[in-house]
């Protein structure tokens, strides 16, 4: 493909140079078939792929000033709802670090400072399950823009719309499938994709339950931390949050249930709406949107690998930049994992829900949205560089070859003495998918500056109010405040800052 990209624009300028005709005066009548621009190639593959930059349209998205958002901001930061109080659902996901927590894998619970996110976050030696490092075994997805999802949420798409009618974020009518339910059976306490991942960090024990309520189930620790906001064991002003956000003087029993509870998380988490980003002005027309650097990354990420691409999109489709299906990429394997293999430290992915063989190791893909502001990336933060990321996807053997299982480019003391050996059976995985024509990642030959193009293009995606601390606050409650019930969780980073 570069060999034809390079005769388009200079096989016209060598007959021109060779005296074949191209005097203004020679030839008034003859017609000159113009040039393709590097703009006018993007355009046309923008055009095939008929994208229009807003993943956003046409979706009934809260704003964060609506008053339930408001509430959901509160139960968000608030670590009433973790079980020995000491973690939030903030503690993996605050909206200053990319709506994750920038560590390859999360802390929830039992941190040596609670407060303190990001990195230099540590597991306490006195916590449950102690080992050094890391406790949860998969890196924390993003907030941002939530709710644009309309099939699966989490790696292993174990919260999932029946219906995944587009546009509706799981809201459908068809229901939802939760942990809580059989692989295919609707959950009737799923309202929206959304709402119904909220329902699960509080009853993870390495997230934020911790040993609270030991031995009973997932619904019973719900509503043990509802009861706990209704009453005043906690001494706090629920109540009155709760009858202003829903617009109702119902009592505390009745209006401060979980359901409310994720209902609200819900609305907070969908009004991260960040789609504002030079990529999409470009595709609304901006030529200088972007580089030229990021032009060719476009130009890369569109084109077939037949003829010369990339093939991102064959993945990473749409507006959206997800087709929220699930592919063998074999990243490294690091961390403790979910408990499988042969080592008990793998982590199967999909097949975990499925069953299904050739779901072993595949993982969702992620939306590229504000990709720059979310690493470290892969199911396992194993990359902390997006040039990482794109070569293991060009060519995952070589990657993983070079890859330093020795983690010291990963935050202290994640684990991973298993990691060579579980990663190579992801990539027999993925080797044996290609060799039956049943995967999508095509095997690539990308020079650094195909890398460094893609790249730019990848940094293209992100919505400037990602880094704009004074924009990114209106999702961040006021830290002078302690919120409803004194347990707020104002963040601090490494430094001692407030982030």
């Amino acid at each position: 493909m570069k060999t034809r990209w390079i005769q388009a624009v200079f096989l016209p300028l060598i007959f021109c140079l060779g005296g074949a005709g191209c005097s203004d005066s020679n030839n008034n009548n003859v017609k000159q078939t113009p040039v393709a621009t590097l703009d006018d190639e993007v355009r046309q593959l923008i055009s095939a792929y008929e994208l229009t930059g807003n993943p956003a349209t046409g979706r009934d998205l809260p704003d964060i000033s609506d008053p339930v958002a408001q509430l959901g901001m509160k139960l968000f930061f608030t670590k009433s709802l973790g079980g020995q109080t000491d973690a939030a659902c903030v503690s993996c996901h605050h909206p200053v670090l990319g709506g994750g927590d920038d560590l390859s894998l999360p802390i929830g619970v039992d941190a040596e400072i609670p407060d303190l996110l990001g990195p230099g976050r540590l597991h306490s030696s006195a916590g449950f399950g102690f080992d050094g490092g890391p406790t949860v075994p998969r890196n924390a997805p993003t907030t941002f823009n939530m709710g644009l999802w309309d099939q699966v949420v989490f790696h292993d798409g174990r919260v999932e719309s029946l219906g995944k009618t587009v546009g509706k974020n799981g809201d459908d009518g068809h229901g939802i499938r939760t942990p809580d339910t059989a692989f295919g059976v609707a959950d009737e306490g799923a309202k929206n994709l959304t709402q119904a991942q909220a329902l699960f960090p509080v009853t993870s024990p390495e997230e934020m339950r911790a040993k609270f309520k030991e031995g009973d189930s997932n619904q019973q620790v719900r509503d043990a931390l509802a009861a706990r906001l209704v009453g005043q064991d906690i001494p706090n002003t629920w109540l009155e949050e709760f009858q202003e956000a829903f617009d109702s003087d119902a009592a505390a029993e009745d209006l401060i249930t979980f359901l409310n509870i994720s209902l609200a998380i819900g609305f907070y988490e969908n009004s991260q709406v960040l789609v504002d980003n030079p990529w999409r002005a470009y595709v609304e027309g901006d030529d200088a949107a972007i580089g030229e650097a990021a032009k060719r990354g476009a130009r890369l990420f569109y084109t077939s690998s037949d003829e010369g691409g990339a093939d991102c999109v064959a993945c990473h489709s749409g507006d959206f930049f997800t087709d929220e299906q699930f592919h063998v990429l074999a990243a490294p394997q690091v961390g403790r994992g979910k408990g499988d293999g042969e080592f008990s430290d793998d982590d199967f992915g999909r097949f975990r829900e499925t069953g299904t063989e050739t779901d072993r190791y595949a993982f969702r893909t992620p939306a590229l949205l504000n990709v720059n502001a979310t690493g470290p990336w892969t199911h396992a933060g194993a990359y902390s560089s997006l040039a990482e990321v794109v070569r293991h996807h060009a060519d995952p053997g070589q990657a993983i070859y070079e890859y330093d299982f020795s983690l010291s480019d990963l935050d202290p003391g994640i684990q991973g003495e298993h990691a060579p050996e579980n990663t190579r059976f992801a990539l027999s995985q993925l080797e044996s998918l290609r060799d039956a024509g049943e995967s999508k990642l095509p095997p690539l030959d990308l020079t650094q500056g195909d890398v460094a193009d893609l790249v730019a293009f990848l940094e293209a995606l992100t919505d400037p109010c990602v880094e704009d601390r004074d924009c990114i606050g209106r999702w961040v409650p006021d830290s002078s405040d302690t919120g409803p019930d004194n347990l707020q969780l104002n963040a601090v980073g490494e430094d001692g800052d407030s982030l």
